[in-house]
């Protein structure tokens, strides 16, 4: 009976040892299969080299209206939304502090005409020795303080009326509006008043287009509001420092806005073309990301093998890539079939 039983063992080990032999060469001919692939030619063309860049349209000149004093706000003319013309009196303030200071210049000039009277007699008696030397120079003092106070007074009184009209110095639209008839002034601007044509907006670029960016340059600006509809734009500054940070530098835009479409606080996209550069291009299909990181390959065929290329992605062009670097003109790129490839697999290509 036990050598009944040690030969069915026996013969169990013997199965599976064979089963195992038969599955190590089933794998041994699956690894030595090629795999089937499908490959493209890759070829070079010329893509135009534009960057976007995102930003917040500005008004070119922004003005804040307030007094030289504090004062109380008699009367404001404007609304928000208003348009205001250069040299339009947009607010005028409570003119008491005026009519006080007038009173005093009449006063003072009372006072002037007191003392260029009693010099004139002082100055009549010195000449016949009726009057002394110092008596004639006490009143030469008395008569310039009073010249200097009534200049002193006459202008502060400019000064005043100046300020109790408070008036635009640009060309605009009132965007801001601080206070109501009768408020006391308290520091902030009475009125905000920008200037809407043009309009400017500031995109930080990158320093290795620092070179190729120069005052007047044509730029293509989107904006949210106006969907689908492109505005023309140029470079009117260009500003000389790079930001050790960002390394990027400002460039400020110009938009022409006769129409006045175009309003500040808007978000922007503002494109830039640097020219066209020679680039090859691959379809998405033949793309690789590596799990775990953000690099992206492709596996390029040659005489039955492929071999495993990092590639540097440049601008996504509808169904292809730009690529920067890792593959050259002319070479063929495996575009389906990439599930079991590795690095130095021969492969067979199929159409």
């Amino acid at each position: 009976m036990k050598s009944k039983f040690l030969a069915i063992a026996f013969a169990a080990l013997a199965l599976a040892a064979c089963d195992k032999k038969d599955a190590d060469k089933k794998d041994a001919a699956q690894a030595d299969a090629k795999v089937q692939v499908k490959v493209a030619q890759v070829l070079s063309q010329d893509i135009p080299q534009t960057e976007t860049y995102t930003a917040t349209v500005e008004s070119d000149v922004k003005n804040n209206i307030a007094p030289n004093t504090p004062a109380r706000i008699e009367k404001i003319f404007v609304e928000v939304g208003d348009q205001v013309r250069k040299g339009q009196v947009v607010a005028t303030l409570d003119p008491s502090s005026v009519n006080q200071t007038k009173l005093q210049v009449e006063n003072q000039k009372m006072v002037l005409a007191n003392a260029q009277t009693e010099f004139n007699r002082i100055a009549e008696l010195y000449k016949v020795g009726g009057a002394s030397k110092a008596e004639y120079d006490n009143m030469q003092v008395q008569l310039n303080s009073a010249k200097t106070q009534l200049d002193m007074l006459n202008t502060q009184h400019r000064q005043q009326t100046t300020n109790t009209q408070l008036v635009s110095p640009i060309s605009g639209v009132v965007t801001a509006r601080n206070y109501d008839n009768g408020d006391m002034y308290g520091g902030q601007p009475v009125l905000t008043i920008e200037q809407l044509n043009p309009v400017k907006l500031l995109a930080n670029v990158s320093e290795v287009y620092y070179k190729q960016v120069s005052k007047g340059m044509d730029v293509d600006v989107q904006l949210d509001a106006y969907t689908g509809e492109t505005f023309a734009g140029k470079v009117s500054i260009v500003y000389p420092t790079i930001d050790q940070a960002t390394h990027t530098f400002p460039v400020e835009v110009t938009i022409n806005n006769s129409e006045q479409k175009v309003r500040p606080g808007m978000f922007a996209r503002a494109t830039i073309n640097f020219g066209s550069q020679n680039h090859v291009v691959i379809p998405d299909e033949a793309l690789v990301k590596q799990i775990g990181a953000g690099d992206r390959y492709v596996y390029v065929y040659k005489d039955g093998k492929v071999s495993y290329n990092k590639v540097e992605l440049g601008k996504h062009l509808g169904s292809n890539y730009e690529i920067l670097s890792g593959v050259k003109p002319g070479d063929q790129v495996v575009v389906a079939g990439q599930a079991r490839l590795t690095n130095g697999k021969e492969v067979e290509v199929i159409k």
